[in-house]
């Protein structure tokens, strides 16, 4: 998401945007009204927030979760972009708007599984609003600027912050409610990653091998893999500093579902080959997208 002078009004209601957005909101006032309103669970976040201050000041929940939300939205305006801010102001009204007028029935009273099912819908309202362009918690827009300011990652940024928020309702409700929210807030990260980046994930490959045309050949013709040739060095090992030669560094990108089989035929293909394996958080273009179309 870029910066912009002016709000994209096409983006916004744009067909797929808008159900990817609806789906979200969808799937949340199921989390919020069926599962963590009820048992005082959270999942962190200004949301898990406004659970805890609707229950304890006994006022309604759209309130904190409109109001509370906007100082975030104005940052995510001011410093993400005006369409994002205007899809995030749209998910999260038609949130708070869902939890106050649709009913769900309660579909269990088991603690575990609610907090478990509740993590679910709650992360996949989390990833579908984000494929949408916006967010339903604003405390990920604060975190992601924080992140720019300071040394801290955005999950430990936004992991200090649930663990206040967690004392917050572990004071008001009970230990208990407060180590069920975790579950909850770990499921829902999990689940929101896997709509985001998607179930099978995408993972570079960086080898360094002796038979460096070989691996080259077994990575592009067996597996149907592109490749990336990087010239460098290797050597400069313990005990034999001196010793280097020049060397062909090949990096790949697969799914992670591939990673074992082509370390094997790699492994077979060059005993001594050095391999290491990187996550990536997204993908753009290139024959991995192309393929995956077909």
């Amino acid at each position: 998401m870029s910066h912009s002078n002016s709000i994209d009004w096409k983006h916004v209601f744009a067909p797929k945007a808008l159900f990817l957005t609806l789906l979200g909101v969808f799937f949340a006032v199921i989390a919020f009204n069926g599962f963590m309103i009820p048992a005082h669970f959270i999942d962190g976040g200004v949301n898990g927030l406004s659970i805890v201050l609707s229950h304890v000041f006994h006022i309604n929940i759209a309130v904190p979760l409109i109001v509370l939300n906007l100082p975030f939205i104005y940052i995510g305006y001011k410093k993400i972009g005006k369409t994002f801010a205007v899809q995030t102001l749209i998910a999260i009204v038609l949130v708070a708007i869902g939890v106050q007028f649709i009913e769900v029935p309660t579909v269990t009273s088991d603690p575990v599984l609610i907090a478990v099912f509740g993590g679910i819908f709650i992360g996949l309202a989390i990833g579908f609003v984000i494929k949408g362009g916006g967010v339903i918690d604003g405390m990920e827009v604060v975190a992601v600027y924080t992140n720019s300011k300071s040394k801290f990652s955005t999950n430990e940024i936004l992991l200090a912050i649930t663990v206040i928020i967690f004392g917050l309702l572990a004071l008001n409700f009970g230990l208990d409610n407060a180590m069920y929210s975790t579950i909850t807030y770990f499921t829902a990260i999990k689940t929101s990653d896997y709509i985001v980046d998607g179930f099978e994930g995408y993972t570079s490959l960086t080898i360094v091998g002796k038979d460096q045309e070989a691996i080259k050949s077994l990575i592009v013709n067996d597996f149907g893999k592109a490749i990336s040739v990087y010239k460098g060095e290797r050597g400069y090992l313990p005990g034999s500093f001196d010793f280097k030669q020049d060397c062909d560094i090949i990096v790949t990108v697969v799914t992670r579902l591939e990673i074992f089989n082509i370390q094997q035929a790699i492994h077979k293909a060059d005993p001594t080959a050095f391999i290491y394996v990187h996550s990536l958080k997204d993908v753009q273009g290139g024959v991995v997208k192309r393929l995956r179309s077909h």
